[in-house]
């Protein structure tokens, strides 16, 4: 069997033996150098061998850290916390006995009017306490709750026993709509609801509304006055509705001062969320 070389020649169409061998064992013959096999080749030959050889190995060493690489813990993000309008150190206790009667907002209103959210306060007619209710109120009111009236008196239950009787006092004037009701309770709550039902039965003998706050408030105001108290449809007598007033006015302003305030802090809120999420 004859092995034949060919010689390539580049500017020729005929291809000419090289060099004829009689055995494969003759290995001592001289490969003919062309531009397929010369140094320049062999060199490039061999700088693409060790760049395949540097991408096996950076394939390898790859997938094995990634075999080994244990994943990471996920990061647990932080519970979601609701954020408030800071109106006193007590605001947490308000949002928590507040109820459809009565929001959070306006037991501060009322808290700040009362005794400017000062715990210790107490008044010249005896009342105390944050939300400066009336010691013969506070008892009835926690036999009502089926609290024990020996149990130390705390800010705490003062929210309690005064969202009690909020509600106690909602549930008297129900006839009236809820726009106007809460007038005649925050009245009630300064004055006692005796003289506000007092100034109800005079309007309805005079023909005037006694539906509505401000047609009720001139007719409070002239309890003070013999010719009226004295009339036997006045069955609590003698009342100076000035201060009752003045309170209804003072706590409805404030708790539309915090609720403005807490629109606004709404807003505000919502447009840092936004900007977060840009």
């Amino acid at each position: 069997m004859q092995f034949v070389f060919w010689k390539i020649d580049n500017n020729a169409v005929n291809l000419q033996p090289e060099r004829t061998l009689l055995s494969p064992d003759d290995a001592t013959f001289a490969m003919v150098e062309t531009k397929y096999n010369g140094p320049e080749m062999n060199a490039r030959k061999l700088t693409v061998l060790l760049l395949a050889a540097a991408l096996l190995l950076i394939l390898f060493l790859s997938r094995t850290r990634c075999g080994n690489h244990q994943p990471e813990a996920p990061v647990e993000e932080a519970p979601f916390q609701e954020q408030f309008l800071y109106i006193s150190p007590y605001d947490s206790l308000f949002r928590l006995y507040a109820d459809s009667v009565c929001d959070w907002k306006m037991l501060a209103a009322i808290a700040y009017v009362e005794s400017k959210f000062d715990t210790a306060a107490h008044s010249y007619r005896g009342a105390q306490g944050l939300m400066q209710i009336m010691p013969s109120t506070y008892r009835h009111t926690l036999a009502k709750m089926g609290v024990p009236d020996t149990m130390a008196q705390n800010v705490e239950l003062d929210v309690m026993v005064a969202v009690n009787y909020i509600g106690q006092l909602n549930s008297l004037f129900t006839f009236i709509n809820e726009k106007e009701r809460i007038n005649y309770i925050l009245g009630s709550y300064n004055g006692g609801s005796n003289h506000i039902f007092d100034a109800m039965r005079v309007a309805r003998k005079q023909g005037v509304n006694r539906y509505s706050w401000s047609s009720l408030t001139p007719v409070l105001v002239s309890l003070s006055d013999p010719d009226v108290y004295t009339d036997s449809i006045c069955r609590y007598g003698f009342f100076d509705a000035t201060e009752t007033l003045n309170y209804v006015r003072c706590v409805t302003r404030k708790y539309n001062e915090y609720k403005s305030q807490d629109l606004l802090f709404r807003a505000f809120e919502k447009l840092a969320d936004n900007n977060k999420n840009k």
